[in-house]
């Protein structure tokens, strides 16, 4: 009798467990989602290999290949330098900016999203597909999963990392200091990131990449198909919070 009274009540708890997972779930208008470890192992996901217009989440291989190419970042390209230009690229999301960087890039825009299509495969992201520097292009895809790997490589570029954890940037334009904020409203706040890049086009809804640190350690979160720019990033927040 002691026996089934235990069965019962382990059941009953793995039931429980399964709809409080199922209702937190039901919080997510995200079409497609997963947390990973600080390793990229993932915890919990779905839809991870479901093809998605990644918007603006782009900008951090632009960047990636712009900051490989061994540029001069203190040369000035139009009214700001590379190295602003890649910061109103991360920080802002500037359109502009990501495209000014490619044009500038050893070769041409044509070299610049060839060379991020080749970093791609080089991370064996093998869903995913470039054709141009800011995301604005719909044809730029990729998976929840293979964003992973993106993620992973980006942490490793202390100007990405930096302006990942900068909430506003203050840019000099001769005698004016003009003022960007952190399209991730959340930086400088009690969150501490590591990567964070943010995206948006009417294809892709709303998107978020980043990786944080938790009092468990280290999280990857990828967001793709939120309902608007109001919704990934607290649909990000849920997710590294609720699934462990």
């Amino acid at each position: 009798m002691k026996k089934i009274f235990i069965f019962v009540l382990t059941f009953s708890f793995i039931l429980c467990g399964e709809s409080f997972a199922v209702k937190k779930a039901k919080q997510i208008t995200a079409t497609s989602w997963l947390v990973a470890d600080g390793n990229g192992k993932i915890i919990k996901s779905v839809n991870h290999d479901e093809v998605h217009s990644i918007a603006s989440i782009t900008k951090l291989m632009t960047a990636m290949v712009v900051l490989d190419a061994n540029q001069n970042l203190d040369e000035k390209i139009g009214k700001f330098t590379r190295r602003q230009h890649l910061q109103l690229a991360l920080i802002k999301s500037n359109n502009r900016s990501a495209d000014i960087l490619c044009e500038n890039y050893p070769g041409g825009t044509e070299a610049c999203v060839a060379a991020m299509n080749f970093k791609a495969k080089k991370l064996r992201m093998m869903d995913t597909q470039f054709v141009d520097a800011s995301g604005l292009n719909e044809e730029n895809v990729s998976t929840a999963k293979n964003l992973i790997k993106m993620v992973l490589a980006a942490k490793n570029y202390p100007l990405i990392v930096k302006a990942s954890q900068t909430s506003m940037v203050k840019i000099k334009l001769k005698n004016s200091w003009f003022s960007f904020r952190n399209t991730n409203p959340l930086i400088g706040q009690q969150h501490k990131f590591i990567v964070s890049k943010t995206g948006y086009i009417r294809a892709a809804g709303g998107c978020i990449a980043l990786m944080l640190d938790t009092n468990i350690g280290q999280k990857v979160v990828i967001v793709l198909g939120s309902r608007s720019t109001h919704t990934r990033i607290p649909e990000a927040v849920f997710i590294a919070r609720a699934y462990k």
